[in-house]
């Protein structure tokens, strides 16, 4: 989930740091490990087959996945794809409209549910799964168990949602732990504002569901018993996005409300802030800091959900709109997560960079999306408007951090390459993909369809085109020819499809193994612009080494235009890589076909190439 807040706000929170000047203060962390590679797979639409795909279709007429689809067989072939980490998008169990009362559960409020199928950023119950993946709801938390043991079996890590920000507007924990009390329960719903309150509250206004706009209707206006515009909730609570109305606008998050950590109404603190040096300490100072101090009650149920999950088996967690959290909590948070499992896997969605620095040094998250710049930045380039001239720009502002920058060209909340919004042509992603996949030391993600071409061109319900509906109950076509009903086996895809996942398959795996894309970086951009004819802003290139790899990586944006180009290799990286033969040989290390010379000429080098519309070459020196 995510939304653009104004800085006012941030600031209200209490999380806005200065962070540009102490970047350069605070060391660069060298990494020590292979790049990893995420698999976000949206749990529920991963294994249907149903091809039905009715605009606000049932259960029972559009399908649903379950944890069961993902089989011994279908997490080998996500595990080949080159993936080392799936991140199984949706799986506490959030508000939906089925009904489970016979299982124990209340029905949702179709008023209060976005979608029929609800969003999984409204949790309900975090102690529970979604009951609508399991075969037996009964059984759900087992099944959901012998599916992180499936996964760790295949060797791959599991990754879930924790929404700290908020939850469902009606959270019910049915199956809490023994002591762990429901979000709420011991609130004083008199005040708008108590420390140890979980929520804020309107104290002497009902809560009001939005006005309907742009045609809407809950469940697209079928009747249902508990459709009547009408929610109870007294006092009213502050909404999730931190909407203070009692009645929501229909473009806020009204089917949650906000959590309280400690922020008063007027933006100050009722916690201790951490001392200035802390931003050079590790987590384990972090925990000791926090380890005797009084805090909100919601940090403490927080950190007890977290643990439960590691506890669990879970290897780590993606935490939503994590920059309208107060930073001081999640040092809190990750510090005690480390301190549990120190590998545990750490993924944030922030959108503001001049929050970057404070949410990893103070907050000590692993990782960041890289959204604002570099992504953005991609897609212009891919759209045909934007120039490589500025990848080497964002990349330097994020050069002491690029190491927890997580990269990506689709994820739930962003449009699918192959849609007409986007640039209407999976293939058009190939050399954004090398680009993005290999310019850093940080992890990649893809989300799942992304490598056979999926569009998202579904008319699902309350989710529309372009991006495939976190709301529904619906089926992605391209990667259901994937599936090939559950053989996973890519049988139905389309020779064009089959060559699109192969050249996924082939990038992915080259990450996972390379020395030099964890070493260092240097881009040879601007000196070919400067120095070789022909080459232009529609051609990107740069080098990676360590003491056993180098690489020349050279990408072409252009879908209609070819390149004779004579790449130019800089003197002084001749001369940090050691160079003093006449000629030294190259392999391309995509497809393997491809044998080029690099010639030194007068102490640089040069290569002559011949670049394709869309082709991208990843050269290793032999040596």
């Amino acid at each position: 989930m995510k939304t653009s807040r104004p800085i006012a706000f941030l600031i209200a929170l209490g999380v806005l740091y200065s962070c540009k000047e102490r970047s350069n203060q605070i060391p660069i962390e060298p990494p020590m490990k292979k790049k990893e590679v995420v698999y976000q797979v949206f749990t529920r639409l991963f294994g249907n087959t149903n091809t039905t795909n009715k605009p606000w279709g049932t259960i029972e007429e559009n399908g649903v996945g379950k944890f069961a689809d993902f089989t011994d067989k279908a997490l080998e072939e996500i595990k080949d794809l080159g993936v080392t980490h799936i991140w199984y998008t949706g799986i506490p169990h959030h508000a939906l409209i089925n009904d489970y009362t016979s299982y124990g559960i209340s029905n949702d409020d179709p008023d209060v549910v976005k979608g029929r199928a609800g969003s999984p950023y409204a949790v309900k119950d975090y102690y529970n799964v979604n009951p609508d993946l399991a075969l037996d709801p009964a059984k759900r938390l087992e099944e959901f168990k012998a599916l992180v043991d499936r996964t760790h079996k295949a060797d791959m890590k599991v990754i879930i949602d924790i929404v700290p920000n908020h939850v469902a507007r009606k959270y019910e924990g049915r199956t809490n732990p023994q002591g762990v009390e429901d979000f709420g329960a011991s609130d004083d719903t008199s005040k708008a504002y108590d420390v140890n309150n979980n929520f804020y509250y309107i104290p002497g206004e009902a809560f009001k569901v939005p006005k309907w706009e742009n045609g809407y209707l809950p469940l697209g206006g079928e009747e249902n018993a508990l459709s009547d515009s009408k929610f109870e909730e007294i006092p009213a609570k502050w909404t999730g996005n931190g909407s203070r109305l009692a009645q929501p606008h229909f473009n806020d998050w009204y089917e949650t409300v906000k959590v309280n950590y400690g922020i008063r109404p007027d933006g100050s603190k009722d916690f201790d802030e951490l001392p200035e040096d802390f931003w050079t300490k590790d987590y384990k100072a972090h925990y000791e800091f926090w380890k005797d101090k009084t805090l909100p009650d919601s940090w403490n149920k927080f950190k007890d959900i977290a643990i439960y999950w590691l506890d669990f088996g879970v290897d780590g967690f993606r935490f939503d709109m994590a920059e309208m959290v107060p930073v001081e909590f999640w040092s809190y948070l990750n510090s005690n997560i480390k301190m549990k499992n120190p590998d545990a896997f750490l993924l944030a969605e922030v959108y503001n960079p001049d929050l970057y620095r404070a949410y990893i040094h103070l907050g000590k998250m692993d990782y960041l999306y890289d959204k604002v710049d570099l992504y953005d930045s991609i897609k212009h380039i891919m759209k045909g408007y934007g120039w490589t001239d500025h990848i080497p720009v964002v990349q330097q502002k994020v050069a002491d951090i690029e190491h927890h920058m997580l990269h990506f060209l689709e994820n739930h909340d962003e449009q699918r390459i192959a849609s007409p919004d986007f640039v209407g042509d999976a293939k058009l992603a190939k050399p954004a993909m090398v680009v993005s996949a290999t310019i850093s030391t940080s992890p990649t993600m893809i989300y799942f369809g992304q490598e056979v071409g999926e569009p998202g061109a579904e008319d699902a319900g309350f989710g529309k085109p372009t991006r495939t509906s976190i709301f529904d109950y619906i089926g992605v076509p391209h990667h259901q020819r994937w599936m090939n009903d559950k053989k996973f086996d890519g049988g139905q895809l389309s020779e064009e499809e089959k060559q699109l996942r192969d050249f996924y398959q082939r990038l992915l795996n080259f990450t996972i193994e390379s020395d030099a894309l964890m070493g260092d970086y240097q881009e040879i951009h601007y000196y070919n612009k400067d120095n070789t004819e022909g080459y232009d802003h529609r051609v990107f290139s740069f080098v990676r080494w360590s003491s056993e790899e180098k690489l020349i990586i050279v990408s072409n944006f252009d879908a209609h235009k070819s390149y004779d180009i004579n790449l130019k290799i800089p003197e002084d990286i001749i001369a940090k890589w050691q160079l003093n033969q006449n000629t030294y040989q190259l392999q391309d290390k995509l497809y393997g076909k491809v044998h080029k010379r690099l010639l030194m000429k007068e102490g640089r080098g040069e290569v002559q190439l011949a670049l394709e519309p869309l082709q991208s070459f990843i050269f290793s020196l032999e040596q």
